[in-house]
This record gives structure tokens, C-alpha cells and sequence, in this order.
């Protein structure tokens, strides 16, 4: 029996492909961290046993980062898709989304798909003025594929965002020879049939990884990672500016007078559904108790 090191590139139904040095090795779980509770996950580095050909993941080494939703680990950076046409995206998935990542200090782009149909100029605006890097693109026409794969080069990066709004297809676009599935999107119901089911790791040139992962709709969020509410606020990397500057110093940015946030949005200097999705997630926040973080 042979011990080695890997990356985990693809999971699906228990089993793990888990690409070493010289070969990709197909794994199951060892028995042990299921009963820990530990599952691996895409991205995941680990130490397989291998006998015969067949391999067993032994141990997941430690995680710089992991994430419910999208399910992958150690991401050097998260594009998170959007649109705002068949199926139009709700800015409060992007930010929450946007705020997992943050509390993981891991850094998001902001890819505005579709702009062929409609060049979703709201969306722009709105992640532009938030400080967010945005990329304007068509995985048809080809805008914004050549700036999108130059940050993509180096890192290990996950694609995210609701379903229907192309990730597929722009991996496709920027790697042709991997001819994913790609899906209709309903006329009538203005969202997009599942085409990715499992996480899973493609190389786009050298040291360079993306993990395309399945979309989610507006009530999937309920399955991502919870924040702490004291937390929040720095997940916001927009409202930075007027921190701490708020007449109380444990200042919600909620109701309380004197808040400079409240007065930044008031003012225009902050956007609107930015402050709108901080609140709907602190009241969501609100209902999380300290012990079930990383649970």
C-alpha cells in the first residue's frame, strides 16, 4: 500500500477523483471521518492510501478556507455570476455570497454575464461603486473572456451564482475543449435548469483551476454559511470607510442615531442594496448562536 498527496478535483455521490502528482486517483471516503463528521471537499488537499490501482482518502490536510455553498475549499478567489436577463439575478445573493467571502478574507469578482442581451448597467454600478473588480461579458460574443482568464491565471478560483446565468458556458468559452453541458433557461419562469450537479476542478493552463459549481436560487441561500452579526459589517468591504465613526460605538447601522453608515447611504455614497442586504442579513444573523459557527 502506497501513501500519497493530492488535490481533490472532483466529488460526487462518495467517491473523491484525486489528481497526485502522476496520475488521478479515484477514492472513497475512509470510514473514520465520516464518523468525525469531517467531509473532504473539492479543492481539498489530502492524503490518500493506494493499493491496486483503488485509493482511500486517509486524511484532509489543513483548509486556508472551505465554504458550504458553492462546496469547495482553499479558493484563491470567488467570481460570482450575474445577469439581468433570463434569469435576472437579485443583488442579495450576490452580497451574500459576496459577505461569506469576506468574513473568509477571500476576494471576489463580479462577472456580469449576458451583456450581450442586456448590459445589466444597474448591476455595473451598483459592484463597481462597492469597490468590487466587475467584468462585463458574453460567453456568446466573447466580451470580457480575455480579462476574466487573466485573473483567473494562477489561482485556484470558484464559480458561483444563480442557476441559468452561464458559468458553464463562459468555462466553455474560455476553454472550448472542455464542451460542458449547458442549459436552456425557462422563457416562462425567467430561471435556468440545473446543467452542474457536482463541484468540480478544471485546469485552464498551468497552476491555473476553476471549480464550477451548481447555481442556486434565492431560497438555496438558506443553506450557505452563517455570519456572526458582530462580524457583519466588515464582510462589507464598502462600508469600511465609515466604521467606527458612528456615534456609538457598538453601533448596529441599524436604527441607532448618529450611525455614519445610515448617513452614507442617505447621502448616496453607499448603494442602497447594499445597506438593504446588510439588514436582511443581520436579521438573519441575529438568530445564529455563537457555538453554531463552523458547525
Amino acid at each position: 500500500m502506497q501513501t500519497r498527496t493530492g488535490r481533490i478535483v472532483r466529488s460526487l455521490s462518495g467517491f473523491y477523483d484525486v489528481q497526485t502528482a502522476d496520475a488521478v486517483i479515484t477514492c472513497r471516503g475512509r470510514g473514520a471521518l465520516r464518523r468525525a463528521g469531517e467531509s473532504p471537499l473539492t479543492g481539498d488537499m489530502v492524503e490518500i492510501a493506494v493499493e491496486g490501482g483503488k485509493g482511500m482518502v486517509q486524511k484532509v490536510l489543513p483548509r486556508k478556507n472551505r465554504f458550504i455553498r458553492p462546496a469547495v475549499a482553499n479558493v484563491d478567489a470567488l467570481v460570482i455570476f450575474a445577469a439581468n436577463t433570463n434569469p435576472v439575478t437579485e443583488p442579495f445573493l450576490i452580497d451574500r455570497v459576496a459577505a461569506i467571502a469576506g468574513d473568509q478574507e477571500v476576494p471576489v469578482y463580479v462577472c456580469v454575464n449576458k451583456c450581450d442581451l442586456d448590459p445589466a448597467t444597474d448591476l455595473v454600478r451598483i459592484y463597481t461603486n462597492a469597490g468590487f473588480p466587475v467584468i462585463r461579458a458574453s460567453a456568446q460574443t466573447g466580451e470580457g473572456v480575455d480579462q476574466l482568464r487573466a485573473l483567473l491565471k494562477g489561482k485556484l478560483t470558484a464559480f458561483t451564482g444563480n442557476t441559468g446565468v452561464g458559468k458553464s458556458s463562459m468555462l466553455n468559452a474560455l476553454c472550448p475543449e472542455l464542451s460542458l453541458a449547458t442549459g436552456e433557461v425557462s422563457e416562462k419562469l425567467g430561471r435556468g435548469r440545473h446543467t452542474t450537479r457536482h463541484v468540480e476542478l478544471y485546469c485552464l493552463g498551468e497552476d491555473t483551476y476553476v471549480a464550477d459549481t451548481p447555481g442556486f436560487s434565492s431560497f438555496d441561500t438558506e443553506q450557505m454559511d452563517v455570519l456572526l452579526k458582530e462580524n457583519l459589517q466588515y464582510a462589507f468591504p464598502d462600508f469600511a470607510p465609515w466604521l467606527g465613526q458612528c456615534q456609538f460605538h457598538d453601533c448596529s447601522h441599524r436604527a441607532e442615531p448618529g450611525c455614519s453608515v445610515r448617513a452614507a447611504v442617505e447621502a448616496g455614497k453607499l448603494e442602497k442594496t447594499r445597506y438593504e442586504s446588510y439588514l436582511r442579513l443581520y436579521e438573519k444573523a441575529e438568530q445564529i448562536k455563537p457555538w453554531e459557527i463552523g458547525k
